[in-house]
């Protein structure tokens, strides 16, 4: 019966405060789901970002609202920033935005906790202390580990892993010593040097954590981070009594660790090799097989295009350095041109081709490249053994047949795309330096395959230029 008079007593504001919560979760469980299949992937973006519009509003019909001020202080501060970024920042630059994002998101929510806090720490119980400590440790180690990512994607800082001895045993032990000062505080809570410590180790952790992990587990990385900020997020929603970021950071922390977990398999390595492992920083490696020793056939775009005239199916294979060219709209360029000619084009989509997952999606589909022509490695590598040309537009590691015949290479038992099956393949890149594994490309010297050295966008629009005339 009480409870029936509380929400007789519920004016506007206040019914509408208590339904957006609900509102907004369900919005979030249908974009997480419309996300999961390319089709319906526009309509769970928009499904979510309505469900954050919603979580917002109802945030601010808040009785515990006393001033507005500052809170369209900060609109306006987000939207000039926001808007832009969206806008203008390309898409080959997206791995980089969304770490920065992260490190954004990260930051936020550190500051909340330390203000919830720096206000209220007399009055904190044990359980609103260790939410407020963990947010605090996660939200620190998202914000400088996300900034360490974006300066590697930049290039600003080295995307090698930068490691020294101990170094592992090192960040355990300070990971040990920020978990004791979490417990210390559950049953403190009004020790502040312990809090502020735990905040500066935080700090810490996301640069000692991040630095020594190299260019290719950038995926892993990514992922890891978001699933980080989605449990500070969480743990943020228990201290403010939030169900809204309750469910939305446990949603996006545990989709986070599930798809790290993911390209962690498509990598076939132990997750606790990404974290501890510095793939990358091993000497490169010499190339063993019977294809090592031949001297790589060079070719031009002409060749290229005389090949393709003559193929009915052909299979495109983008990587990374597709993403560097910005070559995404000259390989659909080509690709209609082929499709012209009566020949058959898919796209093959590793899943850690790239920065980030489904970098090679994102930039395809900018070039408006249909869904239908993508495919996911387990669904097309039956059909390089069927293939006239397969076309690598920058891709190395992922197509690199090492990974099947080379026992002891770094990137051996990886799953690879197997184009080395085609009846002819075309390799487009700037010269024939190995990739992030730092070991030489079998494929590159085989003599079924041929190099067409340069800018992959300049060459693509030479290739198809060639084929016009």
């Amino acid at each position: 019966m009480n409870f029936y008079n509380y929400l007789a007593g519920l004016d506007l504001r206040g019914a509408a405060y208590l339904i957006t919560p609900l509102i907004a979760s369900i919005l979030f469980l249908l974009g997480l789901r419309g996300l999961s299949r390319a089709e319906s992937a526009h309509r769970g973006m928009r499904l979510a970002a309505f469900g954050m519009l919603i979580a917002v509003v109802g945030t601010l019909l808040s009785r515990s609202i006393v001033s507005y001020e500052w809170i369209l202080g900060g609109l306006v501060v987000g939207t000039v920033i926001g808007i832009p970024m969206g806008l203008w920042i390309p898409m080959t630059k997206m791995p980089e935005r969304i770490a920065l994002s992260h490190s954004f998101g990260g930051l936020a929510v550190a500051l909340v906790g330390v203000a919830q806090y720096f206000n209220y720490y007399r009055q904190l119980g044990p359980f609103d202390a260790g939410a407020v400590s963990f947010e605090v440790l996660l939200g620190t180690i998202t914000f400088t580990g996300s900034l360490m990512a974006f300066g590697k994607l930049m290039g600003v800082l080295p995307g090698r892993p930068q490691t020294f001895t101990g170094q592992n045993a090192m960040n355990l032990g300070i990971l040990a010593a920020a978990l004791a000062i979490i417990v210390i505080l559950i049953v403190r809570p009004d020790q502040q040097v312990l809090f502020y410590t735990l905040v500066s180790i935080g700090l810490l952790l996301g640069v000692l954590l991040v630095v020594r992990i190299g260019g290719p587990d950038m995926p892993v990385v990514i992922c890891l981070l978001n699933s980080y900020a989605g449990l500070a997020a969480a743990a943020t929603g228990f201290a403010l009594n939030n169900p809204v970021l309750i469910v939305c950071g446990a949603l996006d922390g545990g989709s986070g660790f599930i798809l790290a977990l993911i390209m962690s398999k498509a990598m076939n390595r132990s997750f606790q090799n990404v974290i501890f492992g510095a793939f990358g920083a091993t000497v490169q490696q010499k190339c063993e097989g019977e294809f090592c020793s031949l001297t790589p056939r060079e070719g031009t775009p002409d060749d290229a295009a005389e090949l393709l005239k003559f193929a009915n199916s052909i299979i495109v294979v983008p990587g990374y350095g597709m993403a560097v060219a910005q070559a995404q709209h000259a390989v659909r360029d080509l690709a209609d041109l082929l499709e012209k000619s009566g020949a058959d084009v898919k796209y093959a989509i590793h899943p850690v081709a790239g920065r980030m997952p489904g970098h090679m999606n994102v930039l395809l589909a900018e070039a408006n490249v249909s869904y239908d022509q993508l495919y996911e490695l387990d669904a097309i590598n039956d059909d390089f053994q069927r293939t006239d040309v397969s076309i690598v537009v920058g891709a190395n590691d992922v197509v690199n047949p090492a990974a099947k015949n080379m026992p002891g290479s770094p990137i051996f038992g990886m799953p690879i795309l197997n184009v080395d099956q085609s009846k002819a393949v075309i390799v487009l890149k700037r010269s024939m330096n190995p990739g992030f594994a730092g070991i030489e490309n079998q494929l590159f010297t085989s003599p079924h395959t041929m190099m067409v050295f340069g800018d992959a966008k300049k060459t693509l629009a030479k290739i198809a230029a060639a084929m016009k005339n």
